[in-house]
């Protein structure tokens, strides 16, 4: 039996034909829309995940947050590491983006902000851990990605008119 009669034993329209079903079938399953959610879904956890520790109550920061900012965390730029100027004031408004950007992105509102403020993030992170850049690229890529292609139909932004395609 030659190869022509082994592949279409597997792929009566012959391999081009199995290559554009399955390449069809990837199209309709990875909709912009839904690539878009999945996009703020992903970038939303991790920063909530470690905004939610950061809370003692409402807007009281616990002592750990406090003190990473004060002993722990340091800015890593040239002739450095050095210390966080205002550690309480930096360890407040960092709780505040990795709770609130987080939640945005969730409900698809204020999308390419909130992308936009957890890429500022983001590269904080990178100065303050930068042993950390491969998970910081990551996030980097999906808050640009978000923010260039913002929220997609399954969010608020789209109901309230952020229909317009990037200019």
């Amino acid at each position: 039996m030659s190869t022509q009669q082994d592949t279409t034993l597997f792929f009566p329209g012959g391999v081009a034909s199995a290559i554009g079903c399955a390449r069809r079938f990837i199209e309709r399953l990875a909709q912009p829309s839904f690539a878009q959610l999945a996009l703020r879904l992903a970038l939303a956890v991790p920063f909530w995940k470690s905004g939610i520790l950061k809370w003692q109550g409402f807007l009281h920061l616990n002592d750990t947050a406090i003190y990473l900012f004060s002993d722990e965390f340091k800015l890593h730029l040239p002739g450095g590491p050095y210390p966080f100027p205002a550690p309480a004031v930096f360890a407040f408004l960092s709780a505040c983006g990795e709770v609130s950007f987080p939640v945005l992105l969730v409900l698809g509102l204020g999308t390419r902000f909130a992308a936009a403020g957890l890429l500022l993030m983001t590269c904080i992170i990178e100065l303050t851990i930068p042993g950390g850049w491969p998970i910081h690229v990551t996030w980097a890529a999906m808050a640009l990605g978000i923010a260039a292609w913002g929220p997609g139909r399954v969010s608020i932004d789209y109901l309230l008119g952020d229909r317009a395609p990037r200019s």
